[in-house]
C-alpha cells in the first residue's frame, strides 16, 4: 500500500514520499530551481529532473552517459534509443529536448515508480517515449535485431546492478539490438579494489571490439567508491571528443581507453550467466 508523505521545502514545493517496489521512493524538489526534483530510493540519489529544462543533467554520471548520448550521432539527428532502467526518466527527457524526434524506449521494471514519476512529473506529450514495465533483459529481448542507435544501462536493485545485467550473454542481446555504429553506454558503480569494474570491462571486451571507461580519478584509482560509465560499440568510439566534455564537465573525469584500459582490466575474467554476481553493496558512507 502507497504511502504519501508532504514536507515544505525552503523553496515553497513539496517533497512526495511513496512506497513502491523498489522501496521508500522520495521526490525532493530542487531549492534552486523552481521546477526540478530529485528522486531517492531508500535515501540513495537516482535521478535530477528539471521540468523547465530537461536538458539540464546535474548528477555527474548523466551529464557522462549524455555526453554519450550527444556523440551517438550527428547533432540534431533523432535517435532511436533504448533506456535500461527509467528513474525519472531523466536520460530519455534528455534525448528528446536535444534531439526531437527522437523514438525512445524505457524499460522498467518497477511499475509503481513509472505511474509516480508519470504522475508527479509528467512527460512532454509530444515526445515519443514509450514506457514498459518489465525486466531489463526481458525488454531488450523484444526490441528487433539493430533497431537502436543508442542503449543506456542504468539499473539499480537495492542500490546494485542485478547479475543477469553484467554477463556476456546479456552484452550479447545488447549488440544484437544496436545497429552497425550504435553505441551502448553503462553506469557501473563499485569501489576498491574494483573487481567488479575490471570485470565489466572484460566482459564488454568479449562481445564489443571498441571500449572507453569514463570515471573520477579517484574512482579509477581504487581511492572511493563511485560511478564509472562503460562505453562500447563495433566502430570507433570518439574518444577525442569524449575526453574534450569529459574534461569540461564540473567535477572533470578521466576517459581510458585502449592500452590503458587493457592494464586497467588487469587480465580479469569476463562474466558469464553461470558465475554472475550483483554489483557491490555501496557503503552507508556514499549516501551521507
Amino acid at each position: 500500500m502507497a504511502r504519501n508523505k508532504q514536507r515544505d521545502r525552503a523553496a515553497g514545493a513539496a517533497s512526495v514520499v511513496e512506497t513502491v517496489d523498489g522501496g521508500l521512493a522520495e521526490l525532493i524538489p530542487d531549492r534552486e530551481r523552481p521546477r526540478a526534483w530529485t528522486l531517492l530510493i531508500d535515501g540513495a540519489p537516482q535521478s535530477h529532473v528539471d521540468l523547465d529544462d530537461p536538458a539540464h543533467l546535474s548528477f555527474e554520471y548523466q551529464r557522462r552517459l549524455g555526453h554519450v548520448a550527444d556523440l551517438a550521432a550527428p547533432p540534431n539527428r533523432p535517435l532511436q534509443a533504448v533506456h535500461l532502467g527509467g528513474g525519472a526518466f531523466t536520460l530519455a527527457r534528455y534525448v528528446a529536448a536535444t534531439r526531437p524526434r527522437s523514438t525512445q524506449q524505457i524499460v522498467e521494471i518497477d511499475a509503481p515508480l513509472v505511474q509516480l514519476v508519470r504522475r508527479a512529473l509528467p512527460l512532454d506529450p509530444g515526445a515519443r517515449i514509450r514506457v514498459r514495465s518489465t525486466d531489463a533483459r526481458a525488454g531488450l529481448g523484444k526490441v528487433p535485431d539493430g533497431w537502436a542507435d543508442l542503449i543506456i544501462a542504468d539499473v539499480f536493485s537495492g542500490a546494485r546492478t542485478p547479475a543477469h545485467l553484467t554477463s556476456t550473454e546479456f552484452l550479447t542481446e545488447v549488440r544484437r539490438a544496436l545497429r552497425p555504429g550504435g553505441l551502448y553506454a553503462a553506469n557501473l558503480a563499485d569501489g576498491p579494489p574494483l573487481a567488479h569494474l575490471r570485470g565489466q570491462v572484460a566482459t564488454a571486451a568479449r562481445v564489443f571490439p571498441e571500449l572507453a571507461l569514463v570515471a573520477d580519478p579517484t574512482v579509477l584509482r581504487g581511492r572511493r567508491f563511485g560511478n564509472a560509465v562503460l562505453v562500447a560499440s563495433d566502430r570507433e568510439l570518439p574518444v577525442a571528443e569524449l575526453t574534450r566534455r569529459v574534461a569540461g564537465d564540473p567535477h572533470p573525469g578521466r576517459v581510458e581507453h585502449g592500452r590503458s584500459l587493457a592494464d586497467f582490466t588487469g587480465g580479469a575474467a569476463p562474466v558469464t550467466d553461470a558465475g554472475a554476481k550483483p554489483s557491490p553493496v555501496p557503503p552507508p558512507s556514499v549516501f551521507r
